[in-house]
């Protein structure tokens, strides 16, 4: 793609950064058959060449964004299925990552969706804050069908119909291996999550101890910044991740650490862009650093985990979320290791598309979010399985709310598959 930036707008770091991504883009439409939010509306706009085209207008004629431009960006999910179909490596997501940064400085939203966002930033980062929201919502729940507004409602529905009680397992301190010391690695045990399930980190705390490695929960750790930093608030995201990134550089320094992992997608593909996010600035090399040694879950597991008989013979239908088949093309290790569990291992049809979680996505767009949980749900229960199993908390939520078939964590499975107890899910005695 052919641009026209002037060289005084190349100065800015970020231009130079979008100006490199536009032109690599071949125009070729390759990204539109995988794109979510195009199957549904089928609107060029809303495709991954169409809101190229929007932010190569927009920030190469250094104007303030426009309705027309902002709707069709927020429509965007950020799944980043373009990427893995790309043929000429197109980095869309720097690119709409920097164009919701440039809407959020020059575009002012209506009131109503200023405080919407605004209290999502505020809430779903804190752990605390956010139990209290859910709680709100779950006694608020009867009312939702009054609520004027669908995103309102949507809140409403998001409410678990149990909320965990809090796990200590959560708090700063340390893990000891059983038996030999293999690795010694730090668990981010996350913000939304950690309110959410509490017993995703309790299960990734037995079982890497386990496979020998000592546990670190860093002091001073906290939200990746997904959240805000998807939102374009850069300072916020940048804020929260930067205390994620001292909590464990000062784990390196100290004792060290084989790797940095991370059990919610989601949260893995922002931590594995620290070092993007803060190229140029004092903390740099810090960031890189933490980057470097980022983990999903699944890829520490796939070099400890040994074949075993399962605790039971099931059928588990296996969905991959965008953040890990996407953003950090990761498709075969969660797969492989239920395989090697003893466990059936089944996948839907087009496993590549959307749930329409995509983190706050489901509560701001909720129509073209339920439209898309629909078509998830109806593909996994065709496979008609036991269990359905998948790696980020946000995709549990969205299709579990869509399904009576139990919704379960990879590694609460592999942790049973290992000698830990029976997922909550799977044990009814235990709801």
């Amino acid at each position: 793609m052919q641009t026209n930036f002037t060289e005084e707008q190349l100065q800015d770091p970020g231009i130079a950064r979008a100006n490199e991504i536009l032109r690599a883009c071949v125009h070729c439409g390759f990204c539109t058959a995988t794109c979510p939010s195009y199957q549904v509306l089928g609107d060029e706009l809303d495709s991954p060449r169409g809101r190229i085209y929007l932010i190569k207008d927009m920030l190469e004629n250094d104007r303030p964004a426009d309705a027309h431009t902002v709707k069709h960006i927020d429509r965007c999910l950020s799944c980043l299925a373009c990427m893995s179909t790309c043929p000429s490596g197109v980095n869309y997501m720097h690119l709409v990552d920097h164009a919701r940064e440039h809407i959020e400085k020059t575009y002012k939203r209506p009131l109503m969706d200023r405080l919407l966002r605004w209290t999502l930033a505020r809430i779903l980062p804190y752990p605390g804050r956010f139990r209290l929201a859910m709680l709100g919502a779950k006694l608020a729940r009867p009312l939702r069908r009054l609520m004027p507004d669908a995103r309102l409602r949507a809140m409403l529905e998001m409410a678990p119909k149990r909320i965990p009680p809090v796990s200590r397992n959560d708090d700063p301190q340390v893990f000891p291996a059983r038996g030999e010391r293999k690795m010694r690695v730090a668990l981010m045990t996350g913000c939304a999550q950690r309110a959410l399930n509490t017993d995703i980190n309790d299960a990734t705390i037995r079982l890497l101890r386990r496979l020998g490695c000592e546990v670190v929960v860093a002091e001073g750790q906290g939200c990746c910044g997904a959240v805000t930093h998807h939102m374009g608030k850069t300072d916020e995201a940048h804020a929260t991740a930067g205390k994620n990134i001292e909590a464990w550089w000062a784990e390196m320094q100290g004792d060290g650490l084989d790797a940095i992992v991370i059990n919610t997608s989601g949260c893995g593909t922002t931590v594995k862009d620290y070092g993007f996010m803060f190229r140029g600035g004092p903390s740099a090399e810090k960031a890189a650093a933490v980057s470097a040694i980022a983990r999903d879950v699944s890829e520490v597991l796939v070099d400890l985990c040994a074949e075993t008989a399962p605790p039971e013979p099931l059928r588990i239908a296996y969905h991959a979320a965008c953040s890990l088949q996407h953003g950090q093309q990761i498709k075969t290790h969660p797969k492989t290791l239920l395989k090697r569990a003893g466990f059936e291992v089944v996948e839907p049809a087009d496993p590549h598309l959307c749930c329409g979680s995509a983190g706050t996505y489901n509560l701001m767009q909720p129509e073209i979010s339920q439209e898309l949980k629909a078509r998830k749900v109806r593909h996994l229960e065709a496979k008609a399985p036991q269990v359905i199993a998948a790696g980020n908390i946000g995709c549990m939520m969205q299709i579990g709310s869509g399904t009576d078939i139990p919704v379960v964590h990879t590694v609460e499975l592999l942790d049973w598959a290992h000698g830990g107890p029976k997922p909550r899910a799977l044990d009814p005695a235990a709801l």
